[in-house]
């Protein structure tokens, strides 16, 4: 066992304020592609950052998985748009469902998340 102490009170940073949530996808139910390379992902997790004028915004999602050769791989996409002001265009519709799908889940922690895919 471990001695483990802690001092100090912390407090947030507002205009920081960052939370990652991950879920796991059900195996064969999502496939992605990327310069000839496929990914099986098991594992999607979002990042979703603070914004005082409104709701949350998910700023990326990371999917981890199986690549077509058997191996390992990671997958990262940039959701906001280069102003960071709105979604980026382009992206695949179902990208857009598995953020709506871990805001879900992030809702029994406060998040609430506004979708609008970047089209």
């Amino acid at each position: 066992m471990h001695d483990l102490t802690a001092t100090g009170d912390p407090v947030l940073a507002e205009d920081e304020i960052r939370v990652e949530v991950g879920v796991f996808l059900k195996e064969g139910t999502l496939a992605l592609a990327k310069d000839g390379q496929i990914l099986a992902p098991f594992h999607a997790l979002v990042k979703f950052n603070f914004s005082a004028d409104g709701p949350w915004l998910a700023d990326s999602v990371k999917f981890s998985g199986k690549a077509s050769d058997g191996t390992s791989a990671v997958l990262a996409v940039d959701l906001l748009n280069d102003t960071f002001d709105g979604a980026r265009a382009g992206l695949p519709e179902s990208i857009w469902e598995v953020v709506a799908l871990v805001a879900t889940s992030a809702g029994d922690i406060g998040i609430t998340y506004s979708y609008t895919s970047g089209g």
